[in-house]
């Protein structure tokens, strides 16, 4: 009988501690799995350089460098007009000017003196005494002077006075408008004399060229 006893008492000693073996592995198996995963999440591998795509609406464009103001220029167009004294003076008037429709300053500055001054500025008392029937026939700007060629409506009419006012116009003008010498010709030729009385001229024109 005491034998007996003994070898239940050995086995229920083995089966004791291989239990408590059972025990430690499923409860080491379970704390290493909750490691890794926890209920409710989706388990997946995870790539080594994982691309991060953003949004669309998230998406930025590069930044734009703003574009440069352009600022307004102007070239200057001499008229005549009264000062505050009731005395006549040259009146340089403003005209817009764009050079990518325009062309040279000097051209342009020409066609609108021909032109004559605006409504809007004949009624501030401003005028031209440069005849209406004034064409511009043709401007050559060379490396080293510029070419003013005008029909023989310019050079007749309106009597010595006129002339002058009109050739310091276009002298006065010129000069504000071009830093070349600039050389008047009537119909394709220089013009060293002009008008009824033979007014002469010396050139390239300047402020003494009718001195």
């Amino acid at each position: 009988m005491g034998r007996r006893k003994k070898n239940k008492t050995a086995s229920n000693v083995k089966i004791f501690f291989i239990g408590l073996i059972l025990t430690a592995l499923v409860a080491a198996g379970v704390y290493y799995g909750l490691q890794y995963w926890t209920p409710g999440e989706e388990i997946v591998d995870i790539p080594k350089n994982p691309t991060v795509q953003v949004p669309p609406d998230e998406q930025k464009e590069p930044d734009k460098k703003p574009e440069p103001v352009k600022t307004q220029e102007y070239v200057n167009v001499f008229f005549i007009g009264k000062n505050e004294n009731n005395e006549e003076v040259y009146r340089a008037v403003k005209r817009i000017y764009n050079p990518d429709v325009d062309g040279s300053k000097i051209k342009y500055s020409i066609n609108s003196l021909i032109l004559g001054p605006k409504p809007d500025e004949k009624s501030k008392g401003v005028y031209t005494e440069i005849p209406a029937g004034t064409q511009l026939l043709s401007i050559v700007e060379k490396p080293d002077k510029v070419i003013i060629n005008l029909s023989a409506a310019y050079s007749t009419g309106g009597g010595t006075e006129s002339v002058y006012k009109r050739l310091f116009q276009l002298i006065k003008t010129a000069k504000r408008n071009t830093e070349k010498p600039v050389f008047l010709y009537i119909n394709g030729q220089q013009a060293d004399v002009i008008g009824g009385d033979g007014i002469m001229i010396t050139q390239p024109l300047s402020e003494n060229s009718l001195d």
